[in-house]
């Protein structure tokens, strides 16, 4: 079977945790869209790491840990995780890289970097790691996929020779930056060669074979629906798309075999990066939510950017949900809320003196106001606690009353970092 964990919002749900928690009854785990721009959080016995390439799963040895087509693959930024991990008592875990996976290259960061530059306050709050001009290569037809490294060097050296000549107008006349040199990329190209050799695979022929020995296969996304480029904020988006049904193209497999789609949703909202955000708090009240949320506080884990804060948002909640396919909700950091007498929840939008509970198009959200209802508080930890009904009734009654409003089943409860502190619901 397949299952897919996606994010309902803008990313920074904690899909780490669930994707490594849900390893341990997996036999295979797949990135398949994004790349070193966002980042997975996951505390667990070897200690806390920050994952943006590796899938989730690389903790347990029973598992192979696969970067699919759909991935934006910096061979450099995964080769240090790896050594990363396994230098602190992790053992090798077992990869995978598919062979039409395409590269990131090195003038993708610097072209990131000097567009946010130009842009200036106009920009998108990129991470700079490349992603935007990647994908957009991508799509012109003039990226680089990791079969073309054992191909002919003669192509590879001419096809990088044109790339750089087109790449140098830009470089040079829009940014007046120094032009690349032909001859270096080439020669990073073959380190990049020698570092992934031993892991290059037909991702989708081994997960044909997996899917026929009835392997438990789970997909693990990045980001969340609300920066999809097409059904998020568009343009305040990421590159590819973040929803579960793009898990089919960026692994390789049917559609119809995605049968479970567990969609995680953060019990308040966060948010790195520009764009429309209607629930955002600001002052010392996010900055009392920031300093207590996340796993040591809400901090982007690729960028350590303060993360902008806001309360629960079920009108994008629901919507997130909506596009993802959910079937379960993991709905995570809950016992961050134990601190407040009482939690605004945003249930509506205002917009041009109306209220909607339907998600809009961005042109009318960045219009919109929060339409806010106030639940009471618990005020007390509700770490350790391992049964649902052992929660104090105003924690269950947030968790109801969210579950009402964005309509799909809450069917576990995270209330702690650690992959232990999990609450499985029975419904």
């Amino acid at each position: 079977m397949v299952r897919a964990i996606v994010g309902a919002n803008w990313g920074d749900e904690g899909k780490g945790k669930i994707t490594d928690m849900l390893s341990k009854e997996s036999d295979i785990i797949v990135r398949f869209q994004g790349g070193a721009n966002a980042g997975h959080t996951i505390v667990n016995d070897y200690g806390k790491f920050a994952l943006h390439t590796l899938p989730s799963g690389v903790f347990y040895s029973h598992t192979t840990s696969i970067l699919g087509n759909g991935v934006a693959l910096n061979i450099p930024v995964l080769f240090q995780e790896i050594k990363e991990v396994v230098g602190r008592g992790v053992p090798q875990p077992k990869i995978l890289v598919s062979d039409r996976a395409q590269m990131v290259m090195p003038y993708h960061i610097l072209l990131d970097a000097y567009e946010e530059e130009r842009l200036a306050g106009k920009s998108f709050g990129s991470t700079k790691s490349g992603i935007a001009p990647f994908y957009s290569d991508k799509y012109a037809k003039i990226g680089f996929q990791v079969s073309e490294l054992f191909g002919s060097e003669e192509t590879l050296r001419d096809k990088v020779d044109q790339v750089c000549e087109m790449k140098n107008v830009l470089i040079e006349h829009l940014y007046h930056k120094p032009a690349l040199e032909p001859e270096k990329i080439f020669q990073e190209l073959m380190s990049y060669k020698e570092m992934v050799a031993p892991y290059v695979c037909d991702v989708s022929a081994y997960l044909y074979q997996a899917l026929k020995e009835g392997k438990e296969i789970l997909l693990e996304g990045q980001l969340g629906s609300l920066k999809d480029p097409d059904h998020g904020i568009y343009p305040m988006v990421t590159s590819s798309p973040t929803l579960a049904g793009y898990g089919a193209i960026g692994a390789g497999i049917p559609p119809y075999e995605i049968q479970k789609i567990i969609t995680v949703v953060k019990a308040y909202s966060s948010a790195v990066g520009a764009g429309a955000f209607v629930s955002e708090i600001f002052g010392a009240e996010a900055d009392e939510l920031r300093k207590r949320g996340g796993d040591g506080g809400e901090y982007g884990a690729t960028t350590g950017r303060p993360r902008r804060m806001g309360w629960f948002d079920t009108v994008a909640s629901k919507y997130g949900c909506r596009i993802q396919g959910t079937t379960d909700v993991a709905f995570t950091v809950l016992d961050v809320l134990g601190y407040l007498d009482e939690i605004p929840v945003c249930t509506g939008y205002e917009i041009d003196g109306e209220v909607t509970t339907e998600f809009p198009v961005t042109s009318r959200l960045e219009r919109a106001k929060p339409v806010l209802e106030v639940l009471p508080g618990w005020k007390c930890d509700i770490r350790g606690i391992r049964k649902y009904e052992d929660l104090p009734e105003n924690c269950r009654r947030y968790v109801e009353f969210v579950e009402e409003k964005i309509g799909f089943p809450i069917t576990m409860v995270s209330n702690g970092p650690g992959r232990e502190d999990i609450i499985y619901r029975n419904r």
